[in-house]
Order: structure tokens, then sequence, then C-alpha cells
């Protein structure tokens, strides 16, 4: 037994029922019943008629209790510990008073601008020293080095 798809409504058609509508391009239509069939030719729009299967389809009506919700995958978090600083010490500064984190941050602050003082002023001594007194422009090295010597 062939059974039939309705091209409007997408119901069973059974043999011997239904009708067959042929178009001008000699495209095949089959309609269950002369509803379908006129609502078709109006050129309705079959998500939008609420008996259709497409509409049911669309408005998820009657699927309920084939389908189960599917279920989704939770995160699951974990701390770890980054290079250089295990979960432990990260812990402890996460739980220090702000206050006490402060004065720590000034405490490095202070120290790396007294580090930063003492290089520079180890190297101003180490060009003081190194330079013999006698400085020399970048324009006068390089006149001296140049081919054809000097003018008198």
């Amino acid at each position: 037994m062939k059974v039939e798809i309705c091209s409007f409504s997408n119901r069973k058609i059974y043999p011997g029922k239904g009708k067959l509508y042929v178009r001008g391009d000699s495209k095949v239509f089959r309609f269950q019943t002369s509803k379908s069939e006129s609502l078709f030719l109006q050129r309705k729009n079959p998500r939008k008629i609420a008996w259709t299967v497409l509409y049911r389809k669309m408005h998820k009506k009657g699927i309920t209790e084939e389908t189960q919700k599917r279920r989704t995958r939770r995160t699951v978090k974990s701390q770890r510990g980054v290079v250089g600083a295990s979960l432990d010490s990260i812990n402890q500064l996460r739980n220090q008073r702000p206050e006490v984190r402060e004065a720590a941050r000034k405490e490095k602050e202070q120290k790396t601008k007294e580090a930063r003082k003492a290089r520079k002023a180890a190297k101003a001594q180490n060009q003081a020293l190194g330079a013999g007194g006698a400085k020399v422009s970048r324009q006068q090295a390089k006149g001296g080095a140049r081919a054809g010597g000097l003018k008198a």
C-alpha cells in the first residue's frame, strides 16, 4: 500500500483519497482534502496554519513526551598554582587585608626606586672614570674619521 504525503499539510494520503494537482510547469502536488488544496492555491503559508504538521513542528506541539530535555554539562572550576606561586601563597595574598597589601606594595616600590638610583649613580661614576676627563662630541668623532684630512 503506497501512502502519499500532502503537499500542504504534510499529512498522509491513503490510496483512493485526496486530489492530484498538476501545475503548468508539470510539477505535481498531492492534497489530502479540498481544504488544503484551496489554502495552497491561495498561497497561504502552512507554517502559520495551526492544524498543519509544519506548524506543529515549528511550535513544538505534541513532541514533549518523545524527546527528553538535553542535559548541559556544567564546567567544574578548579584552582591551581601559577608558575612562581603556589596555590597556598596565592590564597594567603588574597586573604590579606587591603592595608597590609598596600603597605607591602609601597615598600616594594621604595626598594625599586632606591635600586634604580644606585644603578644610575654607579653608571655616572663609571662614565666619569672611563672618559678620562676629555669629552668628545659625536660630530668631532665623526669628522676625525673622515678621509681627506682637515682643512687649514
